[in-house]
C-alpha cells in the first residue's frame, strides 16, 4: 500500500474537553466533520493545538482512535508522537500503529538538552520501528529549544527517514532557504515542507511550500482550503486579500488578558471559544492549568468570528 503524502491544508485537530477534563468525543467527531466539510486535505492529530502535552497517554490514544475511525478514510490522518525522550516517543508510535494512523509527526526530544547528533538518532530510531509510516519532523524551537538544522533534515530525507517537515520556527526566511536547498538537492518529490504559520501562508506557497498546518484552520478550514487553491492557481492578488481576512480572524488569539494567562491559554482559548460560538463543540474547556477566558473576552471573539469568517459564495 502506498503511503499518503501529507500536503495542502492539514489542521492540527483540537481536542474538545468536557468540564471535568475528559475528552468530549461527540464534539471531537463534529470537529472532524467540520474540517473535512471545509475542504482540508488531511488531519494532524495530537499536535500543539490538540493539547497533546496535557493529555495522558490513554487520552491521546482514545482521541487518535476517534479521529481515525470517524474520518473513515475521507482524508489521511497523521499522529503527533510528541514526548520528552525516545523511549516515551516509541510507546506513542506503537499506539499510533495500533489505531491506524497513516503518518507520524515528531519533535526533537526536549526537557533534557540534546545535540543535533542525538536529535538525528532520535528520528532514525522512530523510522526504524515504523518504516511504513511517513515521518515528519516538527520544528518548533520555541517549545523544544532546538532548531532542526536543514542539513540534517535533508540528509534524513535522502536516507528515506523523513517524508517532510512542519516548520513552526516563525522564520519565513529560514523556511524559504530550506525549500531552496531541498529543490537544489532534487528532493521536492520525496520531502514536503509545510508551514505552521497561519498568517504568512501565501508567502510560503510563493516560496514553494507544499502546504500549511494552521491551528486557526480548526475554526475556518474553508478559508485555508480556498487560500491554498488560489496560491496553487497563481492568483496571488486574490490570495493576498484572503490572507489579510484570515489574519484579521487570527486576532482571536490575542484577546485573552496576558496579565492572567499564558499565550497558550489565550490562543487555544480563542480557538475553542470560536468553535463553541460556531456550535462545532459544546464548550471551550482547556486542559489544566490553562486559564479560561472571561465573558467579555468570549463575546469579543464571537464578534471577530462573525466579522471575518470566510463565507464561500454559493
Amino acid at each position: 500500500m502506498t503511503s499518503p503524502t501529507f500536503t495542502g491544508v492539514i489542521p492540527p485537530v483540537m481536542t474538545p474537553l468536557n468540564t471535568d477534563g475528559s475528552i468530549d468525543f461527540d464534539s471531537l467527531k463534529n470537529l472532524v466533520d467540520h474540517l473535512i466539510t471545509g475542504g482540508v486535505d488531511g488531519l494532524f492529530a495530537l499536535g500543539s493545538s490538540g493539547e497533546a502535552a496535557f493529555l495522558t497517554r490513554t487520552q491521546r490514544k482514545e482521541a487518535l482512535r476517534t479521529i481515525v475511525e470517524h474520518t473513515a478514510g475521507r482524508v489521511p490522518v497523521t499522529a503527533g508522537i510528541i514526548e520528552t525522550t525516545t523511549p516515551r516517543v516509541l510507546e506513542l508510535v506503537k499506539d499510533a500503529q495500533e489505531v491506524g494512523a497513516q503518518g507520524l509527526v515528531a519533535t526533537a526530544p526536549f526537557y533534557t538538552r540534546t545535540h543535533p547528533v542525538e536529535i538525528e538518532e532520535h528520528l532514525r530510531k522512530i523510522h526504524a520501528v515504523a518504516p511504513d509510516l511517513p515521518l515528519y519532523a516538527y520544528n518548533i524551537p520555541v517549545s523544544v529549544h532546538s532548531n532542526l538544522e536543514p542539513e540534517m533534515l535533508l540528509r534524513l530525507a535522502k536516507d528515506g527517514v523523513l517524508a517532510g517537515t512542519k516548520d513552526s520556527s516563525g522564520n519565513d526566511g529560514s523556511i524559504r532557504a530550506l525549500i531552496e536547498a531541498r529543490d537544489d538537492a532534487g528532493l521536492q518529490d520525496s520531502f514536503k515542507v509545510l508551514t505552521g504559520s497561519e498568517t504568512t501562508v501565501d508567502f510560503a506557497y510563493l516560496a514553494g511550500a507544499d502546504g500549511v498546518v494552521p491551528g486557526l484552520g480548526n475554526v475556518d478550514p474553508a478559508a485555508y482550503a480556498e487560500l491554498a487553491r488560489l496560491c496553487l492557481a497563481g492568483q496571488w492578488d486574490e490570495a493576498a486579500v484572503l490572507q489579510k481576512q484570515i489574519n484579521h480572524l487570527f486576532h482571536i488569539v490575542f484577546i485573552g488578558d496576558g496579565a492572567r494567562m499564558s499565550g497558550s491559554s489565550a490562543g487555544l482559548g480563542g480557538f475553542k471559544a470560536a468553535l463553541k460560538h460556531l456550535d462545532v463543540i459544546s464548550n471551550s474547556t482547556m486542559a489544566a492549568p490553562h486559564q479560561a477566558l472571561d465573558d467579555a473576552e468570549v463575546s469579543r471573539i464571537g464578534e471577530i468570528v462573525d466579522a471575518f469568517l470566510y463565507r464561500p459564495e454559493v
